[in-house]
């Protein structure tokens, strides 16, 4: 798996969850304190997001922040 891949995954994970929960991206952005565009840009993997924010994700969740390395 190369860095672009893995970024995609992560942002794919993202977007399950928040689509589990039926969050609206503009709402989970919002909990997380940026804008929608950035989480848009998160969930398509163009983006290299830092630990920060994934862990702002992941409280705004309400999952480890572990869940989103996951397969």
């Amino acid at each position: 798996m190369n860095e672009k891949e893995f970024l995609a995954r992560i942002g794919q994970k993202i977007k399950k969850l928040r689509k589990e929960q039926s969050i609206r991206q503009y709402a989970l952005a919002r909990k997380c304190n940026f804008e929608k565009a950035s989480l848009s840009r998160i969930e398509s993997g163009k983006t290299n997001t830092s630990a920060v924010t994934l862990w702002r994700i992941s409280k705004a969740l309400k999952v480890p922040i572990a869940i989103l390395f996951e397969d």
